[in-house]
């Protein structure tokens, strides 16, 4: 079963709190995204790897814990994904990014995916795939799909909300890869937006209707 990690550290609720407003526009609305984003690979990355190495300090010899060398990769759900990719890269300014571009068939609520493209050595890297609203779940349970299709094996998905609905279907379909959510929202509306949510991610980000 998928471990569910809601984040919910002061400076990311405060935080969430105005991207959630709608009377925040796309240029903070952007900023605040890329800083939830960084404030949450925080905690999405506790458990990576380490090695001890030895320093020298200005006093003397010591020993000391770096990264294990183990490589990431950063995989966002177009589009609205991208606006968390510079946050995290803060954080890990070595991984790798890939990009694949779903969109949701507003008939069928069903994903379509219409762009894959992730670095060659996808299967050798821990990857990050991130999507700021998992609502049915659709898209990430393809996304991961083609994650794994293309030898990815340690997945986590991090979002800034999620409902219990989309929750529940990638833990069924994809048990073997974490979620961390700054929040988990009440529930889906009969047209699949998540409630209370902040609306259409992509188009705040972007300015687009």
């Amino acid at each position: 079963m998928s471990k569910v990690t809601q984040i919910t550290h002061p400076l990311i609720q405060h935080k969430l709190a105005y991207i959630r407003d709608k009377n925040t526009g796309s240029k903070y609305f952007r900023e605040l995204v890329e800083e939830v984003a960084m404030l949450m690979a925080y905690e999405v990355t506790r458990d990576i790897q380490l090695e001890e190495v030895e320093i020298e300090t200005p006093i003397c010899t010591t020993k000391c814990k770096v990264l294990s060398g183990k490589k990431m990769a950063i995989v966002p759900i177009l589009r609205a994904g991208l606006g968390m990719v510079d946050g995290v890269l803060k954080l890990i300014p070595a991984a790798k990014v890939g990009h694949i571009g779903m969109y949701r068939n507003e008939e069928t609520l069903q994903p379509v995916e219409y762009f894959c493209k992730l670095p060659q050595d996808i299967s050798e890297r821990d990857v990050i795939i991130t999507d700021p609203m998992i609502a049915t779940g659709g898209s990430a349970m393809d996304a991961i799909s083609a994650l794994k299709k293309r030898g990815a094996k340690n997945i986590r998905l991090m979002c800034l909300i999620a409902a219990p609905e989309g929750i529940k279907a990638i833990s069924d379909a994809h048990p073997d890869v974490d979620i961390y959510a700054a929040s988990i929202d009440e529930k889906l509306n009969e047209q699949g937006y998540i409630v209370p949510g902040l609306g259409d991610a992509g188009d705040r980000l972007f300015g687009t209707k």
